[in-house]
């Protein structure tokens, strides 16, 4: 489909890429919201890629509406000439499954549920036609996931599995919203996984959590000392399934300041990812792991 592009009062440009998810929408708005960064233009003062869709806000003072829109249509045309190639990092994000604290949460939100008589991490499994639980947390780690985009609540990362369309996990969100998820959940809320970077209400249904933090917004944390929110959209996350020592491990590191999340950079070429996609995630866990 071709680009929506819609007013939001006197500052803002709304503009649809496309109506579903895929990493093809994802790359296309990644790719004009690059190149609206790389080309200055005077008056714009935010820019903001969602999934499949992206925000320009602007000063209508400095730049006309319609001149923005001009600028917008060209740059459009100019990047989706652009191979759909990015320079950007995988990162491991250790995961305790069904960890106590989530336990106990979603415990006490049964009743605005889909299926009360079963945890979230069991439901899903079910739902999503595995036997075991093992077997969806191997089916949910097994395979990287791409930030699509960051926000909502500051420092979210919305993730989007790297595998093939009929493979994909899909868990619908809670009947009715909690009011309460431990901070660094990680889950999942239709085909979008996530961490929750702070302690608050959520639908996602939870999986466990992770001892890594990815929001700081007073930058003590080491690795988050040049910006106080960890992801960016292009990253790639791949779980690393832990249990209960390496978790408490993990957070001792973290309040020592001495946890350094493990990434490597890679340049991450959609064309060859979709001709192989199985082999290309090989390919990127041997640069993750080194082997």
């Amino acid at each position: 489909m071709e680009n929506r592009y819609s007013f939001g009062g006197d500052e803002h440009i709304f503009v649809e890429v496309n109506e579903e998810m895929s990493l093809e929408a994802f790359f296309k708005s990644l790719s004009i919201t690059s190149a609206v960064k790389e080309a200055d233009i005077k008056g714009v003062t935010e820019i903001c890629p969602a999934n499949a869709s992206f925000q320009i806000k602007f000063d209508p003072d400095v730049i006309h509406p319609d001149d923005m829109l001009k600028e917008l249509r060209s740059l459009e045309v100019a990047a989706e000439k652009a191979e759909s190639r990015i320079a950007t990092r995988i990162v491991e994000v250790p995961v305790f499954y069904q960890d106590p604290w989530t336990h106990e949460t979603l415990m006490r939100f049964r009743e605005r549920h889909q299926d009360p008589n079963a945890t979230d991490i069991e439901y899903a499994a079910r739902i999503n036609g595995y036997d075991t639980v093992d077997k969806f947390i191997e089916a949910h780690s097994g395979a990287p996931w791409f930030v699509s985009m960051v926000g909502f609540v500051s420092g979210l990362p919305f993730l989007y599995q790297m595998v093939e369309r009929a493979r994909q996990i899909e868990v619908p969100k809670y009947l009715r919203p909690r009011t309460d998820t431990p901070r660094l959940t990680v889950g999942i809320g239709g085909c979008f996984g996530c961490i929750y970077s702070v302690r608050g209400a959520g639908g996602y249904q939870m999986f466990g959590i992770t001892p890594m933090p990815i929001f700081d917004p007073k930058q003590e944390i080491n690795y988050l000392s040049d910006f106080m929110v960890f992801f960016k959209p292009g990253d790639i996350v791949k779980w690393k399934p832990i249990g209960r020592a390496e978790y408490d491990e993990a957070v001792a590191q973290v309040e020592a300041n001495t946890f350094t999340p493990r990434t490597h950079d890679v340049t991450f070429d959609l064309g060859d990812f979709e001709k192989d996609i199985d082999g290309y995630n090989a390919k990127l866990m041997e640069g993750l792991y080194g082997n």
